[in-house]
């Protein structure tokens, strides 16, 4: 397979914190002529049979995913996981782990909401969350857009979920060996999800991009719903110069606060080595 090919190796169900089924989300995907996909749900491998099931039902071929939390020179970086068994004992054990404290995080997020005059905000998250256990800061900000505390989920991440606002919590993710460690030890691949989101300096991005590598890493998303058409080009030269494959993908939850639809992403360049292309035999 080539760099030409319409793939997307990143979205979100409500297994997580999207609000689509794996179902929906594969329809979806196909009428927009995904041509191979991965659901890729946050620190939960749960929806991988059904998305697999529904993306041969629409005649795509698919990748298992996952993307995981971890902390990082004391940031959130996400790693997403492509082709791996799902089936494994070590991945699954090691995600049950870091969902497990995504409650209480949750509930310090509702008592600070409340110092500010925010009432019933760890209920009203919970009913956008399709999975209990995997309730985000992405619940909170819908359900304060539904009762007109801010007009979209942008404003709510500006104004009340970021670091140094009232209702961020910081939690204690895996460690970035830690989840390449799961990722590769199933037979995966693990990429580096959205990089330019990080806002790291330079010398902290050089240190994230050569721990990532020396523990076996091996992707970077080049073309991702977050990235601008400059940052593509500068994750592509990031990509040649570490020596890792490229991947692509919307980072996709919902119709109604995802900028980037699914499938509507630029190629990635032909002088770039596709993540796809190393994953060859783990494709469905």
């Amino acid at each position: 397979m080539t760099s030409i090919l319409n793939a997307d190796l990143h979205c979100h169900s409500v297994v997580s914190d999207g609000t689509l089924t794996p179902e929906e989300l594969a329809q979806r995907a196909s009428a927009n002529g995904v041509e191979l996909w991965a659901l890729t749900d946050h620190d939960e491998i749960g929806g991988q049979a059904r998305a697999a099931a529904a993306a041969k039902a629409c005649g795509m071929r698919y990748l298992t995913g996952v993307e995981i939390s971890v902390t990082f020179l004391h940031q959130t970086v996400h790693i997403v996981g492509l082709g791996f068994d799902p089936d494994n004992a070590a991945l699954a054990a090691g995600l049950q782990q870091t969902r497990g404290g995504r409650r209480e995080r949750a509930l310090d997020m509702a008592k600070d909401l409340e110092r500010v005059g925010i009432q019933g905000a760890f209920e009203g998250a919970l009913t956008y969350a399709g999975n209990p256990n995997l309730i985000s800061r992405t619940h909170f900000a819908r359900y304060l857009v539904e009762t007109g505390v801010c007009k979209e989920t942008a404003e709510v991440f500006r104004k009340y979920l970021t670091e140094g606002k009232p209702g961020y919590v910081e939690h204690r993710w895996a460690t970035l060996k830690d989840a390449v460690t799961w990722i590769t030890g199933a037979g995966g691949m693990a990429v580096v999800a959205h990089p330019a989101r990080y806002k790291f300096t330079a010398n902290e991005e050089f240190a994230l991009f050569t721990e990532f590598k020396g523990h076996g890493g091996q992707g970077v998303e080049v073309v991702t719903g977050s990235h601008t058409a400059a940052e593509y080009l500068s994750y592509a030269a990031v990509a040649k110069d570490y020596g890792l494959a490229a991947s692509r993908g919307s980072d996709f939850h919902s119709p109604l606060d995802s900028h980037t639809e699914l499938g509507t992403l630029p190629y990635l360049s032909g002088t770039l080595t596709p993540v796809w292309e190393l994953l060859s035999a783990r494709i469905q």
